[in-house]
């Protein structure tokens, strides 16, 4: 996210951004809060309502926090009149938009409606609005992709061959596609796909952080880490997993455990760019960790109709083993720089000590993980379930004596939580541009063509330049706008190979989740870099290597998709199968990570870093003969390493 000029913004534009944030929150609860018992259910809220209200609000919040008069006036006093204007059109041509959105919706009940120019008019304003404000908020470059799906969506039908669109009237056309829609555009679907099943996870993972939950969780992950070599990175990880899992925002995460981690890291004696490096892919990694996986697996959810639950399950081997191959990463980067344990933690600038409190507040995590799993098995929706555990954290939250010390802590959680959805909105909005050209131009069935054309009748190649696009896509995009931009270009390509739609959909998260930790817009690199005192680039580098099996568990479940052991895989569980490929993955983890390290029990020789990169790849070959082959090789070599370690220590 970008450094807006929102520090020195007065106080009453803060009390704006608050009562904004709250009412966003409080009406999202309402919306999406199932009937449980007694308690009677007052949404979900007709579409042509809640969608513009929630949007209005969330509009409201970001023009006041990113702030054109506040920018404007730092550059040049003179100029804060410019500032106020912009900000005065922005606001007013979106508030026009949504009130003439819900008239016209409300109207199509019960008659058509006729667009004018009029229509198109708004339509196109209110888009052009919504574009600026995603770029004050999220960067250039979901923004830049929103404008380029826009000069298509307008220049089709000059463009050559398989690109080429129908002629079609741009005044009608552009008022019934871009706006006023329920189904694709700005408020359409996917807006309605987070405001009702995504939001209550966005103000879970608020709560979490605002009520002890998570910072008790990094004192915890410290101390039960301490003992080991790289004991601070160790920790990084695993409380990035946790705390991600729930948070499901790279760049968040990062800011949120980083500010402890990555000072700790450094100072047990590890380069700044690897400590950022450890943290950024710990980080991002926690959108694709289980029993959450942010909002993305929700939208995943809810576009391919696969069960929540079974998404999670799916989920669950490949984020594990990811995660085992950073914690392989850190022992062998410790064994290389020759970092010994150290138990005491006692020099630092922050109290690391473990109290029974903290043992406490680790309720406030995992009792509402296990109410979602629950929930979620008693047959309530996500969202009904995100809600439950919602309702079970707040009282939960007294647990801390800092929340019944400062009971305002909540609310000020669910003013935080409202914000961080209405900034997340400005994202999904220009993801609602590009889905409109899309379903208008027919643009997927020509890139999947494209695909197919150019990978050829070969699975592994068609994946490569599906990984390559889809990281491309997705560079400098959060990662929920980022795996839907992709997915429904790229989606109906995956499927045309053979994938299952939920293979389709992970490959696709999991690469727009690498994409924040890739050069050269690696967004979570970047942000850890900011903390570390590292080269940005170098971090990311550095990030990319520790995390470089992210890359490669797509294409191991592409190819065998057992290891997401439900049957929306494609494939019948078979426990043989599954053990075998589990078996040699963790031989390649073993291998790879020694290898980008390029240590092991001593430091290796440049054709040892080779061959463990070769034989890592050639063990999750589909050919039966080239990886049993390199089974064998890798556990010949293996034994010579060992045995040569031993004799020369000895």
């Amino acid at each position: 996210m970008q450094n807006p000029a929102d520090t020195h913004q007065p106080n009453w534009h803060t009390n704006i951004i608050f009562l904004g944030g709250l009412f966003v929150s409080i009406v999202g609860i309402i919306n999406s809060y199932p009937t449980y018992w007694i308690i009677p259910r007052l949404g979900p809220f007709p579409p042509e309502i809640i969608r513009p209200l929630i949007l209005g609000a969330s509009v409201l919040i970001v023009i006041f926090k990113y702030s054109f008069t506040a920018s404007f006036s730092e550059k040049n006093p003179k100029n804060r009149w410019l500032g106020f204007l912009a900000d005065l059109v922005i606001g007013g041509v979106i508030a026009i938009a949504l009130w003439w959105f819900s008239v016209e919706m409300l109207e199509l009940v019960d008659t058509m409606i006729l667009f004018e120019p009029i229509h198109s008019i708004i339509a196109l304003a209110a888009t052009a609005a919504f574009i600026i404000l995603c770029w004050r908020v999220w960067g250039a470059a979901l923004a830049i992709v929103g404008i380029v799906t826009l000069f298509y969506y307008f220049t089709g039908p000059l463009w050559p061959g398989i690109f080429r669109t129908a002629p079609f009237d741009l005044m009608s056309a552009a008022a019934e596609d871009l706006w006023f829609n329920l189904g694709e555009g700005i408020v359409g679907g996917i807006t309605a796909i987070l405001i009702f099943t995504a939001f209550p996870f966005v103000i879970l993972g608020a709560m979490l952080e605002r009520t002890g939950g998570a910072r008790s969780l990094i004192k915890i992950a410290f101390h039960f880490t301490r003992k080991l070599r790289g004991g601070p990175a160790h920790a990084a990880i695993l409380s990035s997993a946790l705390f991600g899992t729930m948070s499901g925002a790279a760049v968040t995460n990062v800011v949120a455990t980083g500010v402890i981690t990555i000072p700790m890291i450094k100072r047990r004696g590890f380069k700044p760019a690897f400590a950022g490096g450890v943290e950024a892919t710990a980080s991002s990694a926690g959108q694709i960790m289980p029993p959450v996986m942010g909002a993305a697996a929700l939208v995943m959810a809810d576009i391919t109709e696969i069960a929540y639950i079974n998404i999670i399950i799916a989920a669950l081997v490949p984020a594990l083993l990811y995660y085992a191959s950073l914690f392989t990463s850190v022992v062998f980067e410790s064994r290389r720089l020759g970092i010994e344990a150290v138990a005491d933690l006692s020099d630092t600038d922050v109290d690391l000590t473990v109290h029974r409190q903290d043992y406490y507040n680790l309720i406030l995590i995992f009792v509402p993980i296990a109410t979602v799993i629950f929930a979620l098995l008693w047959g309530f929706s996500p969202a009904g379930a995100g809600n439950i555990a919602l309702t079970v954290l707040i009282p939960l939250s007294f647990l801390n004596p800092e929340v019944r010390q400062t009971p305002a802590l909540i609310i000020i959680a669910l003013a935080n939580g409202g914000r961080q959805f209405g900034e997340l909105l400005m994202s999904v909005a220009v993801v609602g541009i590009i889905v409109a050209v899309l379903a208008a131009t027919g643009l997927p069935s020509d890139f999947t063509l494209l695909v197919s054309e150019a990978g050829g009748s070969e699975l592994v190649f068609t994946l490569i330049i599906a990984a390559v696009a889809a990281l491309m896509l997705s560079m400098g995009i959060p990662t929920l706008p980022a795996y839907l931009t992709v997915i429904l270009i790229l989606g109906p390509a995956l499927t045309k190979l053979g994938l299952s739609v939920l293979v389709a959909h992970l490959f696709v998260l999991y690469f727009s989740v690498a994409s924040s930790i890739t050069p050269p817009v690696a967004i979570a690199a970047y942000a850890a870099a900011s903390i570390a005192g590292g080269p940005p680039m170098l971090t990311a580098v550095y990030a990319m290597r520790i995390g470089l099996v992210k890359f490669l568990v797509p294409f191991v479940f592409a190819f065998y998709p057992v290891i997401l052991i439900v049957s929306e895989s494609g494939v019948p569980f078979d426990v043989i199968s599954f053990l075998s490929i589990l078996t040699r993955l963790i031989i390649t983890i073993y291998l790879i990570s020694s290898a980008v390290i390029g240590f092991d029990q001593r430091r290796l020789p440049v054709w040892e870093i080779i061959f463990r990169l070769i034989l890592g790849l050639l063990l999750i070959f589909v050919d039966p003969f080239i990886h049993w082959t390199a089974a064998g090789f890798s556990l010949l070599y293996l034994s010579w390493h060992f045995l040569k370690f031993r004799m020369k220590k000895s």
